[in-house]
């Protein structure tokens, strides 16, 4: 995969696609970058956490699964929190992921995370509207406090078309191997398509910073996403003998968030 020069394109783009042959051959050499990356993070007893949000059906578990498919489990983990429990509501609200963050020569990526209270729960009515406003006005001091105490932080948003969302819910329905992530807020996330692209939008505007700023993947591609997605992040962190050339992303499948790019079309409405 090569880089492309220039700006992003304003509209997007059907994507060429890319060849399993090459992807299989391009998954693998970056899952190599991982392990180096792995074994630089234990040396230098680092923290990193990965954020991965996006509309249901967005790619996420796929992603994930070729991120952590050849590290070590020890020091690697996977988190994605059920529903909350009464105890959980009555508390303070990041005190139920604090117990999950990432401790010295840990990586661990969170399959949705606190940002479920910006998304899902502001949609759905699962919280108040004090209790959202509460959460945006006080989210990226607790970001930025993880950031000051060692974590290194990145927050990736999986984007997806309202044709893909429906093509690959319906497709999960058939697929009796894929039964498990079947659930009644699937058919809320095609019928409330607007409400979700509202929450989302005001989501990013409003936690989109330089200290953690947020990534945007288009991901009707499975493929593409998924090796630019992990480029993005190998090319994010420090580690040594880091092959460079590997890790050249495409800018038209991720990008920095920009107010702008919703205008444009960048993102899907």
């Amino acid at each position: 995969m090569s880089k492309k020069s220039g700006k992003i394109r304003d509209q997007p783009q059907q994507s060429a696609g890319i060849s399993k042959r090459d992807y299989g051959e391009t998954l693998h050499i970056l899952q190599i970058e991982l392990v180096k990356l792995q074994k630089h993070f234990i040396r230098c007893n680092d923290k990193i956490l990965v954020l991965l949000e996006g509309r249901d059906a967005a790619g996420k578990d796929g992603v994930i699964k070729r991120i952590v498919e050849h590290l070590s489990p020890r020091e690697t983990r996977v988190v994605a929190l059920g529903k909350p429990s009464d105890h959980d509501r009555g508390s303070w609200y990041f005190q139920r992921y604090a117990p999950h963050l990432p401790a010295p020569q840990e990586f661990v990526l969170f399959n949705r995370s606190w940002y479920n209270r910006a998304g899902v729960e502001r949609v759905m009515g699962f919280c108040t509207d004090d209790e959202y406003e509460e959460f945006m006005q006080t989210v990226l001091a607790f970001e930025h406090m993880l950031v000051r105490s060692g974590i290194k932080l990145l927050k990736y948003y999986l984007d997806i078309s309202q044709d893909e969302q429906r093509r690959r819910l319906k497709d999960r329905r058939k697929d009796p191997l894929k039964q498990w992530k079947i659930s009644p807020i699937d058919a809320q996330a095609v019928k409330r398509w607007a409400d979700y692209s509202l929450a989302r939008n005001e989501m990013l505007a409003r936690t989109h910073n330089q200290v953690t700023p947020w990534t945007i993947v288009r991901a009707d591609d499975k493929r593409l996403a998924r090796l630019n997605l992990i480029m993005h992040l190998l090319s994010r962190l420090h580690y040594g003998d880091k092959d460079e050339a590997a890790l050249l992303v495409d800018p038209d499948i991720i990008f920095e968030y920009q107010d702008t790019y919703i205008k444009k079309g960048l993102i899907a409405p």
